[in-house]
């Protein structure tokens, strides 16, 4: 028990207040006294001891490293009556000392965990993870399909046939067989080829199924999927990644943890915004910014709008006002100063429509 394992008459474990950390992939536990920062208890656990074990201590603080397991371990945790957080790695990693050992990494992220600042990732309930994984599957799939028609073509061009790039090789390929001279081996090659296409079509079709029915018992995903140019795979990986998206206080904190907004570079009190920062989950930025860019192809918006996307989602109004402004000066002063306020307008109602395009996915 963890009240023999206090030195030096320290007083029963269950008046102190302490901070657990779990080093998950060895189970390494590291328990300190909040406040004094001294350390009471470390042990390897097997994962049926250790939550046996921690099923007899009080309701307490436990820390973990945000890696494989640890969304089980959080969900296992939150049912004993504890309060499970889960650390980045990339947050753990500063306060590693010197060398390096389970320990070593239970106790960073015991000191991680204790900054007021430190950001904190949700865990995952279990229809996430499962949705999660199909998403993972059906991305899988997708590869093994562009590298079976990547081989075809490779193969054909060695023999002097080129085709078009993408799908074609498979329509034509009857055709192709029959109009040259291959090696016989090589055409039953192509064909498997073509068979093991025509699968990994069908398998990819039966997950986005599946995907289909499973958002349609999930609320949040059904109000996803009532914002212009958002489909299956868009809300249903949103929905599963973020979930309610209660852990973030504003659009603006979601569009930031996404990398959709400048990545800052100021000094001195003079403010510089470079590119994206494209920090956080590729696949939802990626599926963010198709969708925007549906949203202003169908709204017939200005080429040079859509191009902001690969400078910054979030355009400040000062810099409207500069753009607005010499594009009067380069050619709208034939309008007349009517027309041309008017245009102004017209323009920057459609950039503010612009920005509000990636609002609209944390308001719903």
């Amino acid at each position: 028990m963890l009240e023999d394992r206090l030195s030096f008459g320290e007083p029963s474990w269950k008046t102190l207040r302490l901070l657990v950390s779990i080093w998950v992939r060895t189970l390494s536990i590291f328990i300190v006294r909040i406040h004094r920062g001294k350390a009471v208890y470390r042990k390897k656990f097997t994962r049926p001891k250790l939550i046996e074990f921690l099923a007899t201590c009080p309701a307490t603080t436990i820390a973990m490293e945000a890696c494989g397991g640890s969304h089980f371990m959080a969900r296992k945790l939150a049912e004993l009556g504890h309060f499970p957080k889960l650390i980045s790695p990339q947050f753990v990693r500063p306060f590693v000392k010197s060398n390096k050992n389970d320990f070593v990494d239970a106790e960073a992220i015991c000191e991680a965990a204790s900054r007021p600042s430190m950001r904190f990732v949700q865990p995952r309930t279990e229809s996430q993870q499962a949705m999660r994984a199909l998403h993972r599957v059906r991305e899988s799939l997708v590869q093994d399909k562009v590298k079976t028609t990547n081989q075809m073509h490779a193969f054909l061009l060695e023999f002097g046939i080129s085709v078009p790039r993408g799908a074609a090789v498979i329509s034509r390929l009857s055709t192709l067989l029959e109009d040259s001279s291959l090696p016989l081996y090589l055409s039953q090659l192509l064909l498997k080829l073509q068979q093991h296409y025509h699968y990994l079509v069908e398998q990819i079709k039966d997950l986005e199924s599946q995907l289909k029915r499973k958002l349609d018992e999930d609320e949040v995903g059904q109000r996803l999927l009532s914002i212009p140019c958002v489909g299956t795979l868009t809300a249903s990986t949103i929905s599963t990644e973020i979930g309610d998206g209660k852990q973030y206080a504003s659009s603006r904190d979601f569009a930031a943890a996404t990398g959709l907004v400048p990545r800052q570079y100021s000094t001195g009190g003079r403010t510089t915004l470079l590119g994206i920062s494209k920090r956080g989950n590729k696949k939802i930025r990626t599926l963010l910014v198709q969708c925007a860019r549906g949203i202003h192809t169908k709204t017939g918006t200005p080429v040079w709008q859509v191009g902001r996307l690969g400078q910054g989602v979030v355009v400040s109004e000062k810099q409207l006002c500069r753009h607005l402004c010499s594009g009067k000066q380069a050619g709208q002063n034939s309008l007349g100063t009517d027309g041309a306020t008017a245009n102004l307008r017209s323009i920057k109602a459609e950039i503010h429509q612009f920005k509000q395009s990636f609002i609209w996915f944390c308001e719903y």
